[in-house]
């Protein structure tokens, strides 16, 4: 796996994926950006909800769940000084669908959590990682 990152002008960087994805990445105005695109910490957080997402839409579907959707919610804390690592992460999930199975969701949140989510495993590093599971039935 690879990606480039490019400088392109104040504090705003273009990330390219070796998939040939691009996405731009800008600082706070305090600190020399404009505000264009997320904060590259913010890009860590989008990568831990895509990546534990796409766990329990997998599992889910493979064993016949009927989702309809699935959202990850997520607020982080992080150390006051250098390097200012996440110290908590929340993850709330929000799985829809009618007609799911309360233990299977409760199940494929735990799978990725505890063992296919690799940003999880990175993450967990210096963080303590916490997680809630809503379901919402839909009529």
């Amino acid at each position: 796996m690879k990606t480039r990152v490019k400088w392109i002008d104040g504090m705003a960087f273009m990330g390219e994926s070796g998939t040939g994805h691009a996405v731009v990445m800008d600082g706070a105005p305090e600190n020399g950006g404009r505000n264009l695109g997320p904060r590259p910490m913010e890009m860590l957080l989008l990568g831990l909800g895509g990546c534990t997402a796409f766990d329990v839409v997998m599992i889910l579907q493979k064993g016949r769940q009927p989702i309809e959707d699935c959202q990850v919610e997520i607020e982080a804390e992080r150390a006051e000084d250098h390097p200012k690592v996440f110290t908590k992460v929340h993850m709330r999930y929000l799985v829809k669908g009618r007609g799911l199975s309360a233990d299977a969701v409760h199940r494929a949140v735990e799978l990725s959590v505890d063992k296919y989510c690799s940003a999880t495993h990175v993450i967990n590093k210096t963080a303590a990682m916490t997680h809630e599971v809503v379901i919402e039935e839909l009529g």
